[in-house]
């Protein structure tokens, strides 16, 4: 498919703007580390918000939507991250504004904060690397690899080509300006993203074999329309949607989801301008992610499945595209090749904006571990902002680089969202438990890392041989080959961590008594978890009520699950269900907005 004079002036307009952005803020992001990482702490919430709205939404976003919905068989695929909304809302109402209170440049400095001794620093240096560098790179191939696909589809561009086209304009203002040019391109970056995302839904449900949403309806099997998994296969009820409802939010961590809050959602937190920011921008991330984003994506996926029932039907209308990069995440691409000229210019920009808005995000993020979390603290931890800022520089030029190189590996959008799910399995409860019970220490959170690590390895290498044992675990992949479910992977990995982990929290020391007395003086975690180190700073009254933060969570949570189930039954034509879920979405929402009114506490929090 050809791009016209006019799709391509659309795509060079917008890559002139986000040029324009990053060296509009490249004197601002030089003035040290506060301001290349955290936008010197001023950033309003709905900046801070809608920049991880913009994260989430990239290139391998809408394609992993396609690949869980045709692998699964429906719509109830989307469960198994449609689950994570409740780990979002707890970071909202019991996280965010002791994240803000924390003080901290990166969540990874917290270790020192909330730990002491040797154990914390290895824990610090380590995660910096491994976070920043391993698991980072690992994303950012996952949406390069995203990328690769959409362009081989549309234009026959290769690798090397998408890579050097958005990778290249996402490194210079990342490079130039920091997070301040992050955020401000992400502004920009998701109204565009939102508008090609509901571009490519109207022209899919166009297509002639799907014949608009009525076709659509009448044409699918109901079964795929389905917002619940059926109740008479096991494996698909347990793996997509009781594990994750009731295991993976709070059980995995994961960039964007992670429990308590982490990575470049705290670091948005971080650099909001007060604590009523901070829980006001995770909120509408989360509103945002999860209400008004899902249904062009599902509209596209399902049209789809009309369009090419079958991955021969891609690979026979795609001969030049190579065929072990065929999967069933490639239909998202296939469906756009139906836009006209023009349109097609924007969704094509739109494309590279959600690509750049996540590259730029974690290339910021990451440097941010490998600088202040690892050369500043171990290596030159004297040196000056200006060298600080010349070495996170250079460090956002090697992790662009590597996973460029990286995305030549990887196949699949929902098979590296697998991977990273079940690496990170079984750690999220110390995530959330480490602020409100005094007794988690270091050694807590490094036996976790060791156990998740080696379950999720013996599962991996031995998976085939337990399958073969115990039918009821066994999958078919897609080679036929018979294998270990990977929900049971996570299932398994999840209570050897979290065993683990308890063990040796009450087999070894607790951190230093100074070192929780200064926290608890610092971040004023309410709850019971702090008895004992309560005793020793009386004077500290905690700004924040439990109560409050569960009903809060609650409600958000019905708020925001009502909103997406409302939208998709007044799609499908069930209007009773539609406007009942449509008044349970006002009156909670409406609770919603009470329960978060500003109160003297956050007239004054800073």
């Amino acid at each position: 498919m050809q791009l016209s004079t006019g799709d391509w002036a659309i795509i060079a307009g917008y890559l002139l703007f986000a040029l324009l952005i990053g060296l509009a803020y490249m004197r601002r992001a030089g003035g040290g580390l506060t301001e290349f990482f955290a936008s010197g702490r001023s950033l309003p919430w709905w900046i801070a918000g809608t920049s991880m709205v913009a994260t989430t939404f990239s290139t391998d976003t809408p394609l992993l939507v396609t690949d869980l919905m045709r692998a699964t068989g429906g719509v109830f695929g989307n469960w198994k991250w449609w689950a994570f909304l409740l780990s979002g809302m707890m970071t909202v109402f019991f996280y965010a504004r002791m994240w803000r209170r924390s003080g901290v440049l990166t969540d990874i400095e917290f270790y020192e904060l909330r730990y002491s001794g040797r154990p914390a620093a290895f824990v610090r240096g380590f995660r910096a690397i491994y976070l920043g560098v391993f698991f980072n790179v690992l994303v950012m191939a996952s949406v390069t690899l995203a990328a690769t696909k959409i362009g081989q589809i549309l234009f026959g561009w290769s690798q090397w080509t998408m890579v050097l086209l958005c990778g290249l304009v996402a490194l210079i203002y990342s490079v130039a300006s920091g997070l301040w040019g992050v955020v401000i391109t992400d502004l920009f970056q998701f109204v565009l993203a939102m508008v090609g995302a509901f571009t490519a839904a109207y022209y899919s449900l166009s297509h002639p074999a799907v014949g608009g949403l009525g076709g659509l309806l009448e044409k699918l099997d109901i079964k795929k329309l389905n917002l619940f998994p059926p109740s008479g296969d096991f494996q698909l009820l347990i793996g997509v949607f009781l594990v994750p409802l009731l295991v993976s939010w709070w059980a995995v961590w994961y960039p964007g989801s992670e429990p308590g809050g982490g990575a470049y959602v705290a670091q948005r937190m971080v650099a909001c301008k007060n604590e009523r920011h901070s829980m006001l921008s995770v909120l509408w991330f989360n509103v945002a992610h999860y209400a008004l984003r899902p249904w062009p994506w599902i509209l596209v996926a399902l049209s789809s499945m009309l369009v090419f029932p079958q991955l021969s039907d891609i690979k026979s209308a795609f001969p030049n595209v190579a065929k072990d990069l065929v999967r069933h995440d490639i239909a998202y691409p296939a469906m756009l090749r139906f836009l006209p000229h023009g349109f097609l210019g924007l969704m094509t920009a739109s494309l590279i904006a959600a690509y750049m808005s996540t590259i730029d995000t974690h290339l910021n993020w990451g440097a941010s571990y490998v600088v202040n979390d690892f050369y500043k603290r171990f290596l030159r931890p004297a040196a000056s902002e200006k060298h600080y800022i010349l070495v996170s520089r250079l460090t956002t030029v090697g992790l662009m680089v590597l996973a460029g190189a990286v995305s030549f590996l990887l196949k699949s959008a929902a098979r590296n969202f697998e991977i990273m799910l079940l690496v990170g399995a079984g750690t999220g409860l110390i995530f959330l438990l480490r602020w409100f019970w005094w007794r988690v220490n270091a050694w807590s959170e490094i036996s976790a890392m060791i156990a998740a690590t080696a379950a999720s390895l013996f599962l991996w290498v031995c998976g085939p041989s337990i399958a073969s044992r115990w039918d009821f675990v066994a999958v078919a992949g897609p080679d036929g080959k018979v294998n270990l479910a990977d929900h049971w992977k996570l299932l398994g990995t999840v209570c050897v961590t979290s065993i683990t982990w308890l063990a040796v929290t009450f087999l070894t020391r607790p951190t230093s008594r100074e070192t929780l007395v200064k926290f608890y003086r610092h971040v004023r975690p309410a709850g019971p978890g702090w008895k004992p180190i309560a005793r020793e700073a009386p004077e500290v009254k905690s700004p924040d009520r439990l109560t409050e933060s569960l009903l809060g969570w609650v409600i958000a949570s019905v708020t925001v699950y009502s909103a997406l189930f409302a939208t998709g039954s007044l799609l499908y034509g069930r209007t009773t269900v539609g406007l009942i879920l449509s008044a349970v979405f006002l009156a909670s929402g409406i609770a919603l907005l009470r329960i978060i009114r500003p109160s003297s506490d956050d007239r004054g929090a800073r």
